[in-house]
């Protein structure tokens, strides 16, 4: 009974922390909200004296519209001589949109948010309503976000990657004019939300996005910063800016759907996307200051491994291309209704591919597999996984078998069965999501081992029905 009291007790402690825990992270959060109101109004009155002081004058004090405390807080950037207080004054005069919050947008929106993008000086307090940094994202945080999305931290785990990302870019900045788009991008409201800015950011990692985005930023003349990072590469390129091409010009035709792949499922080193995304803010700061020479018409290709920053030309606009080409056929009417999840054969939503390859009498789900563990059953367990994947966590006396190689190791999957003493053992495939292990019972039937079973779900579905303290990733 005392243990059961302990337990009680640790249980209830617990949930009193936790809760102890959101309500400060709330607390902070509106702290944050609040002085960066203050901060603002603040700001606008002084402004505003300001403003009217300086047109009585004729002009600013200082010969220019950046206030004292604008002065000190961008200094280091107002002594660069190709930069200065020209370079400063159109940066802060700008507005610059960030699609997605995640592995390439947090360090983007961190030093955008930083530098000043979206603040009002005195001389253009009529522009107020247009300097700003938008974001855009319907996610929520992770905690497998958190190795390579700085912006966001632990607190915030469960709730929007927006809310998280506004908060931090407020920590640093709260004299800027962040605007929070708490949802997906999609061709019915693109239009509408890539309209009210001067530049856009791509930072979000699939092909739909990037067409649309592109497509968008044509139809309505907006300069394209786009990047890319999966494993230890990464890339970068600037679109549809002083007549240079847009992204549908180098790819007219999507890539296969197999050279589409996401840091879900190929995984991806966390400083890789860091270092794209400082690069993109780099040229969004470049194309909004007009301050030296953005990669247009040009690609920077990254290589981690190897430490090699690779700068390509590319193939300038295309007569041909639909969306820029001297025949254009993309609209704002037909962009609307264009299917770009069907255009590239890959979806939008980040979910993962769930197939139905087999028969249902050729599946067991992870609870029944539970059961033949338990009754001792003579069995096979295959693990199709790479061996990567493998050496992160696996079943206890599964083999592993890479499906790309499962053809050549039949033989061996015929020794194991004949090491067991049974004649009517059974074998079951496992993967990570249940999609390979499907493939592999497959290619398993058609072999002769016509009794071999997918387990449905995977892994995945062993850590949610069976055992929660099995690791996921």
């Amino acid at each position: 009974m005392e243990s059961n009291g302990g337990v009680d007790e640790s249980t209830r402690l617990l949930k009193e922390l936790q809760s102890l825990k959101d309500s400060k992270r709330d607390i902070e959060a509106r702290i944050s909200a609040l002085e960066g109101q203050l901060r603002q109004i603040q700001s606008n009155q002084q402004l505003n004296k300001k403003a009217s002081s300086d047109c009585s004058n004729g002009g600013s004090e200082f010969g220019h519209d950046l206030t004292p405390d604008m002065i000190y807080r961008y200094s280091r950037q107002l002594l660069l001589p190709s930069f200065g207080v020209q370079g400063q004054s159109n940066l802060l005069k700008s507005s610059i949109l960030v699609i997605g919050a995640g592995g390439l947008g947090s360090p983007a929106l961190l030093y955008l948010a930083a530098c000043g993008v979206g603040e009002v000086s005195a001389l253009f307090i009529v522009d107020f309503e247009i300097c700003r940094l938008g974001m855009v994202d319907h996610d929520v945080v992770e905690l497998n976000n958190l190795h390579r999305q700085i912006i966001h931290g632990e607190a915030y785990i469960g709730r929007s990657k927006v809310e998280s990302a506004a908060a931090a870019c407020r920590s640093i900045n709260s004299t800027i004019e962040i605007i929070e788009h708490r949802e997906a991008l999609r061709t019915s409201n693109a239009l509408e939300i890539v309209s009210k800015y001067d530049i856009v950011i791509d930072a979000t990692d699939n092909a739909p996005s990037r067409y649309l985005i592109s497509d968008c930023c044509v139809l309505l003349g907006k300069p394209l910063v786009s990047g890319a990072a999966l494993g230890l590469e990464g890339q970068l390129a600037v679109y549809n800016y002083n007549g240079g091409p847009c992204y549908r010009c180098l790819f007219p035709t999507p890539p296969p759907t197999t050279a589409c792949q996401r840091c879900s499922d190929s995984g991806v080193l966390g400083v890789v996307p860091g270092v794209i995304g400082c690069l993109q803010a780099l040229e969004a700061i470049k194309v909004a200051s007009l301050v030296g020479e953005p990669l247009s018409g040009r690609m920077l290709l990254f290589d981690a491994l190897s430490a090699r920053i690779r700068i390509v030309k590319i193939r300038g606009r295309s007569l041909q291309c639909e969306a820029c080409g001297e025949n254009a056929t993309m609209t704002q009417e037909n962009f609307q209704h264009f299917d770009y999840e069907k255009f590239t054969q890959s979806p939008l939503s980040p979910a993962p591919l769930k197939l139905k390859l087999l028969k249902e009498d050729c599946r067991i789900s992870s609870k029944e597999y539970e059961e033949v563990v338990k009754k001792g059953d003579a069995h096979v367990l295959i693990d199709v996984r790479p061996s990567q994947h493998y050496k992160i966590v696996s079943l206890p006396n599964s083999m592993n078998v890479p499906l790309a190689s499962l053809e050549d190791k039949l033989p061996e999957i015929e020794s194991a069965l004949k090491s067991i003493d049974n004649g009517n053992a059974g074998v079951y495939v496992v993967c990570r999501r249940g999609n390979d292990s499907q493939r592999a019972v497959e290619l398993l039937h058609n072999k002769g081992f016509v009794s071999a079973k997918d387990i449905v779900g995977g892994l995945e579905s062993w850590a949610r029905d069976v055992d929660h303290r099995f690791p996921t990733y």
